[in-house]
């Protein structure tokens, strides 16, 4: 073991970090071919590459302007949802068109959830897939540790310290030309170390509905500085493939996106 950490630790230096964690996240995925879910998993994704080319979408954050935004306008329109925005689908009447979950925490306490609750095609964080059937209906996204943006998620994907960031790379893999996000809030009212593991000890604030995180939930609190340099990211590929991504979410903190008023959307 000794001379396994030595030999990573001349790799690192003489590779640099990011190198280093560029071999490690291909030696990693070329090991998942080993399993017979990957390359299922693999074939799936790969069926919806481009499957909206030249389409917009709605990426919907999970934010308290939820309350304040028409979400009705949204039930014609391709649609992205996140960890547990299906407490939502009751009241609206209606589910997203796709869904993403990567955090393990949100899937370790909600998997039967969202089995269950979620009837629209699921991207689920690859590192959960023991803790969730590999259902007819969902691909599994593999994490790699390098700060980038993917144009190709069957090669894996950064999550920039939020699930939105995941959600927009499967929209720009899936074609779409216009990406518009909303319920982004980029605010919480709950404070402390980024990504520090707590436990809710009552109503959520931080959230559309106050049991989203409610009492007795492990959640991991926000690291917002993080979730910016992902944003910027994106914002410099669509930018740069001639496709927009714009933020609409009503009083949101994010400053990063071009902003859209949401009713003129429609």
């Amino acid at each position: 073991m000794a001379i396994l950490t030595l030999a990573k630790h001349v790799a690192r230096s003489w590779l640099g970090d990011q190198r280093y964690i560029a071999m490690g996240d291909h030696y990693r995925l070329w090991r998942l071919w080993t399993d017979p879910r990957w390359r299922a998993n693999i074939r799936r994704l790969r069926a919806l590459q481009d499957r909206h080319r030249g389409e917009r979408c709605f990426v919907i954050g999970n934010g308290p302007s939820l309350k304040q935004t028409d979400l009705s306008l949204l039930e014609n329109e391709i649609t992205f949802g996140m960890n547990r925005i299906y407490l939502l689908f009751d009241e609206l009447g209606f589910a997203t068109s796709y869904y993403v979950s990567i955090n393990k925490l949100v899937i370790k306490q909600c998997a039967h959830e969202i089995v269950e609750k979620v009837p629209c095609p699921k991207f689920i964080g690859w590192h959960t897939c023991d803790l969730i059937d590999f259902l007819p209906d969902m691909m599994f996204l593999y994490h790699h540790g390098s700060p980038r943006f993917s144009t190709d998620i069957t090669k894996g994907l950064w999550d920039g310290a939020t699930v939105t960031y995941a959600a927009i790379q499967v929209a720009y893999y899936m074609g779409f030309e216009q990406v518009i996000l909303i319920g982004v809030d980029h605010s919480f009212a709950t404070k402390g170390e980024p990504g520090k593991v707590i436990v809710s000890q009552g109503d959520d604030p931080n959230h559309f509905d106050p049991q989203y995180f409610g009492k007795g939930f492990r959640w991991g609190l926000p690291d917002l500085e993080t979730s910016e340099l992902a944003y910027r990211l994106a914002l410099h590929q669509f930018t740069s493939a001639g496709r927009e991504i714009m933020d609409a979410t009503i009083g949101g903190k994010l400053q990063v996106f071009p902003k859209v008023d949401y009713n003129t959307l429609f």
